[in-house]
């Protein structure tokens, strides 16, 4: 009689204990799902008018309209009251010019932080490339939206949500670098600085570059299927990395992940030409979100009137739950590939 009560009371504890945390489970994407609505395609379309209007002279690296693009990002992270890991009020990462070729300006990287509540030192980066190609030479601003002002305005979003649950009492357990990049329209400057002259945090405590550029149109691949979005990287390093990035779109959007530029023998070699490409050359963990080529890629005609804000809004919330995910997971992702 004893022993089968005993026996009962531990399948009770497990059932209990399991059932626990179900509940705990549940509660966390109840919460992430909450905090993951404050991004809204209303205050992406805001930015995004801003951030690649006329103004801003096609934010090319070093140039006068680049320099009004990172204060525009200094001052969102200022209105949200997110700090930066440099100092108090310093957001921008000096490059000096002669860090660059063809005879670019200094330029600047825009950083800005989450401190982690039990993990400060392990670190979730969230990346885009702040910087274009300027002006044309008859005159013509080329103003960047999807390449990669939509990227930028995500990860203003993103900050955003992660600012609020913090405030909120829900702060990430790992830190989270929101990391603008200078200089990838001329070679991956900016991302390649961080990684290999002035890492801000070590690389050996960072755990995973989510990388966005282009993730505000349509392919002509997927006119007629707009809920997708490319993947490219994340089972380079680790296959849990990517079961994780699955298992979250499952969980809460169903789109559909196309893989095929993520395939070693694709000839535009896309894993080679965007930020996340100097991270992983450092063994660190990525996924690069991309909408794939359009016909105004890298023309004027690049404008913020033809971004699908619904769209953007759903993949930042995409980029958001994921990095939620490896923030918040109580052991670190593993690097099992090279």
């Amino acid at each position: 009689m004893k022993k089968f009560t005993l026996i009962s009371c531990t399948i009770l504890l497990i059932v209990s204990c399991g059932t626990c945390q179900n509940n705990k489970n549940s509660k966390d994407a109840e919460k992430a799902a909450q905090f993951a609505e404050t991004i809204t395609q209303d205050e992406l379309k805001e930015a995004l008018f801003t951030y690649a209007s006329d103004e801003f002279e096609g934010r090319k690296t070093g140039e006068p309209g680049q320099k009004k693009a990172i204060e525009f990002l200094k001052n969102h992270y200022v209105s949200l009251g997110i700090s930066s890991p440099i100092a108090n009020g310093d957001y921008f990462q000096k490059i000096p010019a002669s860090y660059f070729t063809n005879d670019i300006k200094e330029s600047e990287n825009v950083v800005a932080y989450i401190k982690g509540t039990e993990k400060p030192d392990e670190i979730v980066i969230i990346s885009a490339h702040l910087d274009h190609i300027g002006i044309s030479k008859n005159g013509d601003i080329n103003n960047g939206a999807d390449d990669d002002g939509s990227g930028t305005v995500a990860i203003l979003e993103i900050a955003e949500a992660f600012k609020i649950a913090a405030d909120k009492g829900y702060g990430p357990k790992r830190s989270i670098l929101f990391l603008h990049v200078t200089g990838e329209e001329i070679g991956l400057f900016g991302s390649r600085y961080y990684t290999e002259v002035n890492p801000i945090f070590p690389l050996a405590n960072t755990v995973a570059d989510l990388n966005i550029d282009m993730i505000g149109r349509v392919d002509r691949k997927h006119e007629n299927q707009r809920n997708y979005l490319y993947l490219i990287g994340s089972d380079k390093l680790s296959q849990e990395l990517h079961d994780i990035s699955e298992a979250v779109n499952n969980q809460y959007f169903n789109m559909e992940f196309d893989y095929t530029y993520n395939d070693e023998n694709d000839p535009n070699r896309f894993y080679y030409r965007s930020d996340h490409y100097n991270f992983a050359k450092n063994n660190i963990p990525v996924i690069f979100y991309f909408n794939g080529t359009h016909a105004d890629y890298h023309r004027p005609s690049d404008t913020p009137d033809k971004i699908q804000y619904d769209l953007l809004e759903t993949r930042a919330r995409l980029v958001f739950h994921t990095a939620w995910e490896l923030a918040n997971r109580d052991e670190r992702i593993k690097v099992d590939k090279k």
